[in-house]
């Protein structure tokens, strides 16, 4: 485990300036609406090359994880936050129940949909999984919040689990939050419905039916049903 968090950010650094490409960097800054700088890797050799990085030791001790991810979180390109991200995932596993005040503030700081849907889905959902008792505090909490990050978050964070999923709850979320004109909010409803509608798609009928939706989460929503049908 690395322990000297400059050294392993420097570290970091390197690996991700090794793939820089300033003629995709300039697309990928136009793609995301000019909100964050980035060097212009693209995903898969973006992953690959810090998959390598980790799994060389690469990794720094939990105990550090948290003011790692807050350094990443202050750097300027975006690959710093998907690389931080993807750090914490390596830690699903260790997870305490404090790790939940990183989470909020991976949410709610630099917020676009392409960090904090990997964060809901991937690491909310898990640790919601680990911590269970937590979910109905911090779930109200987002949901009566001003923050559509934290609303977005409450209602995909379910999306990978599957035919585990609480039905019921989601429902109860969408509910609560499908009157909002935010197109980030009914996308989110729509495509929590979708992700389910392989499940049961008569159940997503149903509820769709019997509680007024918006056009675009109604769209979202049956997408893979009109598809089969």
């Amino acid at each position: 485990m690395v322990q000297n968090i400059d050294d392993y950010l420097n570290e970091v650094k390197k690996v991700l300036k090794a793939e820089a490409n300033p003629e995709d960097a300039i697309h990928q800054k136009s793609y995301m609406r000019d909100k964050f700088e980035f060097f212009g890797i693209k995903a898969n050799p973006r992953r690959k090359a810090t998959r390598e990085f980790m799994k060389n030791d690469g990794r720094p001790d939990y105990s550090n994880l948290v003011v790692v991810v807050k350094r990443l979180w202050e750097l300027p390109e975006r690959e710093f936050q998907y690389f931080g991200q993807e750090l914490v995932e390596q830690y699903r596993d260790d997870y305490d129940r404090e790790i939940i005040g990183l989470l909020e503030d991976m949410i709610i700081n630099k917020s676009w949909w392409d960090t904090v849907d990997m964060i809901a889905k991937r690491l909310i959902g898990s640790y919601f999984l680990k911590f269970s008792d937590q979910r109905s505090d911090y779930l109200s909490k987002w949901i009566s919040s001003d923050n559509i990050w934290l609303q977005r978050t409450a209602i995909l964070f379910q999306l990978g689990y599957k035919e585990n999923t609480d039905i019921e709850l989601l429902f109860e979320i969408i509910n609560q939050l499908k009157g909002m004109d935010e197109f980030f909010i009914q996308k989110a409803i729509g495509w929590a419905l979708r992700e389910y509608s392989k499940i049961d798609g008569a159940i997503i009928i149903e509820f769709i039916n019997n509680n007024q939706m918006s056009a675009l989460a109604e769209r979202e929503a049956l997408k893979r049903i009109k598809a089969k049908n």
